[in-house]
């Protein structure tokens, strides 16, 4: 039996890179190269997988992962919620469709220009994490309605984010008090338990600390009523990659809200990775090879300062697939800037490449053309197609 599945899980696999070399090779002769292909297929399959595995909790899609026009109208058509964190991308869902009232402004430090476009959107949900940002909503947005974001554990996150942000949990209430105090609506916690994260532990722990702040808040007459686990939920970059099991880990954390949290609250989350992570394939093609170092040495046309930004800024390791076949090679990959760092890979096994060969990496559709430099060495990123 097990033979059996092992074996259908074999075909389905070769089926699916069988699809996806196909989808190469067609929108390679129509677009050419560098290029980003975005699945709707996926974007929709991330989204309701989401939903199913975290029914209560309504997901506010982080435009920062991959902000494209595209993907967002594609979020806006499944009903999605959007995470913000400036006035600029604020604009970018609204104008795309989006309604004020699902939108959270989730930056905890923001300028009193960007407080303002909020406030004159009606954009009214946002989190803070510091009295004088307080200060700044009261007079720029009197009335909005407050999430007070706490430091919580990183551990086993690829990208820590406690280190920059998050109030320390005991002052959570007094926080919270003081809000209500400048003529704010106190409406809940926040946290972030840092991108990619494997250990579900930290959210566990997150939630049992959030939960006493809601029976603080509860037992001294202020009762919240919107909880926000954050993102960081984690997607596979290789194929065979292990330790990410993302039904499993949302099991628990499902089992804690139920548990610890009374039922009349709202829960939120904002996924970014693990919505848009999946549905990218980025194509480059070998434009130059040389033999260095005693392995052949290949160059892309497109690289760290462009579409693989997130070897840098996400931390991100990638796994290289080529449309050729056969022996393979320790070989190196670079991007085409002249830029040294610009290097991909000192130890990639591939087989042996020519110029005008396919290199394609899957699960690349966040923080990557997001955070690419536009026209560095002249070298603009690939061109995004949604299929």
């Amino acid at each position: 039996m097990r033979q059996a599945q092992n074996n259908l899980k074999q075909l389905k696999s070769k089926s699916e890179i069988s699809g996806i070399e196909n989808l190469i090779r067609v929108m390679l002769k129509k677009h050419g190269s560098p290029l980003m292909l975005i699945r709707r297929s996926v974007l929709e399959k991330q989204f309701n997988r989401f939903r199913k595995c975290l029914p209560q909790v309504t997901p506010y899609y982080a435009i920062k992962a991959n902000p494209h026009p595209g993907i967002i109208k594609t979020f806006v058509k499944l009903g999605a919620s959007f995470d913000v964190a400036s006035a600029n991308e604020m604009k970018l869902v609204l104008a795309l469709g989006a309604s004020p009232s699902k939108i959270i402004f989730a930056n905890t430090i923001k300028s009193e220009k960007d407080i303002e476009t909020a406030r004159r959107r009606r954009v009214r949900l946002m989190t803070f994490d510091n009295e004088p940002e307080l200060y700044k909503i009261a007079k720029h947005h009197p009335g909005a309605r407050i999430l007070v974001r706490i430091k919580v554990a990183n551990e086993g996150s690829q990208v820590e984010l406690s280190l920059k942000f998050g109030a320390d949990s005991d002052q959570a209430f007094f926080l919270l008090r003081k809000a209500k105090t400048l003529g704010l609506v106190p409406a809940g916690v926040s946290f972030h338990v840092g991108s990619q994260s494997t250990n579900v532990e930290n959210y566990l722990q997150a939630l049992e600390i959030s939960a006493n702040i809601f029976k603080e808040s509860k037992k001294n007459g202020m009762p919240l009523k919107i909880m926000d686990i954050g993102g960081g939920f984690p997607i596979q970059h290789f194929d065979r990659e292990i330790g990410i099991n993302f039904e499993r880990m949302t099991c628990q954390i499902r089992k804690h809200t139920k548990t610890s949290f009374d039922r009349n609250v709202k829960f939120i989350a904002e996924p970014g990775r693990f919505l848009v992570g999946p549905a990218g394939i980025l194509v480059t093609q070998v434009i130059g090879r040389t033999f260095r170092n005693n392995k052949n040495y290949y160059y892309l046309n497109d690289g760290i300062y462009c579409d693989f930004s997130g070897m840098v800024f996400d931390h991100c390791k990638y796994e290289f697939k080529t449309l050729r076949r056969g022996q393979t090679f320790i070989s190196a990959l670079a991007g085409p800037t002249c830029d040294s760092f610009d290097t991909l890979s000192m130890n990639e096994e591939i087989p042996e490449l020519y110029v005008g060969d396919v290199v394609y990496v899957k699960n690349i559709g966040a923080y990557s053309c997001a955070s690419a430099t536009p026209g560095f060495n002249g070298f603009p990123p690939a061109k995004i197609v949604l299929v």
